[in-house]
């Protein structure tokens, strides 16, 4: 019985129903749901089954398996090969509020301030004229006869550092000050009334001033060849050229006031000693002065060579009075000329004594003998002979330092004069809009992204 109800069910399949097709001409799908089957399956059967039909495998074998109850069959489409299921079709794309949003944000983002800053670019921006003007600083150093001799060449060499100071000079706000007090820059940068952004506000402060010289004057410095460019913006072509040639005529004082400060640094300290030693040998010829003045005496060395020279003539006359004695040792004691010698002889002593006290004792209250004034002139001498060639070598160092000065010259060397414009090219329109468009361009999209994904965490 179940091997004919199984051919049976399976030679008479149910057919699904169709629908008439309307009025409007499109077909109407339907389907009717098959009766579900048993099927006699044995042990070990495996049943699988195909969204969009129903298939069933077995294993038959000798043995008799029991029922299984296999599942209904989902719906089948009329019309379609291999019965597949057909999903719901897609609703149509409407515009919803998020995206006028998205294209009222574009508008108002991006599209309007490139419109404007258009508009105004080619509509009110006033023309600017450019002024170029090229220099650097060099040094000139006058070599010597020696050096020519020795092969030293290279006269002419750039002075590195003087162009930094000059290039960090160009940027300053004491430079800006004197050219607006020289030129009057508010008067000549706020000419176009027409253009608020690109002109100065004549009432700006002198910072207000710099920040704008900065972005009318630019300065180009290379530092390996010590070249510095600067070009001059102005809303006509003779203030340009003016101003350029004002920043060569400042920068060109600059270096002549650095050039005065590097000589004056150079004979600075030679002449701090050379002073001193004008001093020093002027204190030690006042002090030997002084010591003649109070001891009356010229030079109390040839003084005492000649006090020395005195003891010793009276000496020799002492020897020839004792010979003389000696001669007239046979007299009687009351011969005259007996007595006449030996007065003699102790007048002689006398006199040595007295001499010889005159070098080594005080002659009297604040007196002083020979040799303590012999010594103290020799002090004072030595003082004066060393102040007198500390002075003479450091005259020699002044003199060679100030040669040294005089040798070297900082000059600026224009190799691009002031230039004057035919034509405007600044401001330039079509580089400032398209950067303006990317920038609100990259802002728009970045935020819009960022909208997006937070909607999309909720």
């Amino acid at each position: 019985m179940s091997s004919s109800s199984n051919a049976s069910a399976d030679s008479n399949p149910v057919k699904p129903q169709t629908a008439l097709p309307p009025a409007d001409g499109k077909p109407v799908l339907s389907a009717v749901k098959p009766t579900p089957t048993v099927i006699p399956a044995p042990p070990g059967a495996h049943i699988t089954g195909v969204a969009g039909t129903s298939k069933l495998a077995a294993v038959r074998s000798d043995r008799a398996a029991p029922a299984v109850s296999a599942r209904p069959a989902p719906p089948k489409a009329v019309g379609l090969v291999n019965s597949s299921f057909i999903r719901p079709v897609a609703k149509m794309a409407r515009i919803h509020t998020r995206h006028r949003l998205l294209i009222a944000s574009f508008v108002l983002v991006v599209l309007l301030p490139i419109l404007v800053a258009a508009a105004y670019l080619w509509g009110k921006a006033a023309d600017q004229y450019a002024s170029t003007v090229g220099f650097s600083v060099r040094r000139e150093d006058a070599s010597s006869a020696m050096d020519m001799l020795g092969g030293l060449s290279g006269l002419t060499k750039s002075s590195s550092s003087d162009t930094d100071i000059l290039y960090e000079y160009l940027r300053s706000q004491k430079l800006v000050a004197e050219m607006d007090a020289k030129l009057n820059l508010r008067a000549i940068w706020s000419k176009p009334q027409s253009d608020p952004y690109f002109a100065f506000d004549p009432d700006g402060s002198v910072e207000d001033l710099l920040d704008y010289w900065q972005s009318m004057v630019r300065t180009s410095y290379d530092s390996s060849t010590g070249l510095i460019e600067v070009r001059v913006l102005a809303f006509d072509p003779n203030d340009a050229t003016l101003i350029a040639q004002a920043v060569l005529d400042e920068s060109a004082r600059m270096i002549n006031d650095l050039g005065a400060a590097a000589r004056e640094d150079a004979v600075k300290f030679s002449r701090e000693e050379l002073a001193e030693a004008e001093d020093r040998l002027r204190s030690a010829r006042e002090a030997i002065t002084a010591f003649r003045v109070k001891n009356q005496i010229v030079d109390p060395t040839t003084d005492f060579q000649a006090q020395a020279g005195l003891v010793a003539s009276l000496e020799n006359q002492l020897a020839s009075a004792q010979i003389e004695i000696d001669l007239l040792g046979d007299m009687p004691a009351g011969d005259p000329r007996l007595a006449q010698a030996k007065r003699r002889v102790e007048v002689i002593e006398t006199r040595i004594a007295a001499e010889r006290a005159k070098v080594g004792d005080d002659l009297g209250v604040g007196q002083k003998d020979y040799a303590a004034l012999a010594s103290d002139y020799e002090r004072l001498a030595v003082d004066r002979e060393f102040a007198e060639r500390a002075y003479v070598a450091t005259l020699a160092t002044y003199d060679t330092a100030k040669a040294e000065s005089q040798r070297t010259s900082r000059y600026l060397a224009a190799h691009v004069m002031p230039t004057k414009a035919e034509i405007s090219r600044f401001p330039e329109r079509l580089s400032m809009l398209g950067l303006l468009a990317l920038f609100v361009l990259l802002m728009w999209s970045i935020t819009t992204l960022i909208a997006y994904s937070l909607k999309d965490r909720r």
